[in-house]
């Protein structure tokens, strides 16, 4: 099994409390500001939320409301294993097994590409963003240091679906270099689907910067 290198120190980021504010998760930065998780903030993109209305009217709300609670019980335990494979940790003890089919598919792809781990799952905010969140991992991927971010599927993607996880990922970037000064260029989104193998879509920061703002205006004016 591999070993991962981890580089730097960052416990000076801040620990952050979160609440949840009419299904909307919120961090508190200090006594007198909040703000909302970059996740919140895409999960209003306008295409996603139509998505979601068509697909839950199309299959009925309970079923998907079945599917959604599977799917965030995987991810959460696919998720757990990769933090504890990059922090050299992992015991297995997970009794999901498309969880852990899910996880070694990916397993090969962290082995060959990531490696000098600045963090994982750091909380971050941004005064210029308005946003907070808590990032999958910084670290370097095909030697460059990058925002990795790791995703469950069913199925394969596309990379026109995901701009929401593009959006994320440069919203940690932003945050990142805000808190720490260093800057970070590359996104890359890992994602593992029940069905296929695993996907690595990368771009560069700079290309969603304009599509994050936006978004963040169109989340404070809608709210």
């Amino acid at each position: 099994m591999k070993q991962f290198k981890h580089v730097g120190n960052f416990e000076f980021l801040s620990k952050l409390t979160t609440e949840n504010v009419n299904g909307e998760r919120y961090y508190t930065v200090d006594e007198n500001q909040k703000f909302p998780s970059i996740t919140t903030i895409t999960g209003t993109l306008p295409e996603k939320v139509k998505g979601l209305k068509e697909w839950r009217k199309k299959i009925g709300h309970k079923e998907a409301g079945k599917i959604t609670r599977k799917a965030a019980a995987r991810g959460n335990a696919v998720h757990s294993m990769i933090e504890k494979y990059l922090d050299n940790k992992l015991d297995f003890k997970f009794s999901d097994p498309l969880a852990i089919e899910s996880f070694r598919k990916i397993q090969p792809v962290l082995d060959k590409y990531v490696d000098n781990i600045y963090a994982q799952e750091a909380q971050l905010w941004s005064q210029h963003l308005r946003a907070a969140g808590r990032v999958d991992c910084v670290g370097q991927f095909g030697g460059k240091t990058s925002v990795i971010d790791f995703k469950t599927a069913r199925k394969p993607k596309k990379k026109e679906w995901i701009k929401d996880y593009f959006m994320q990922a440069c919203g940690y970037a932003i945050m990142w270099e805000e808190r720490t000064s260093i800057p970070v260029n590359s996104l890359v989104i890992l994602i593992s689907p029940t069905e296929g193998k695993p996907q690595v879509f990368i771009d560069h920061r700079d290309n969603w910067t304009k599509a994050l703002l936006t978004q963040i205006e169109y989340f404070y004016q809608r709210k």
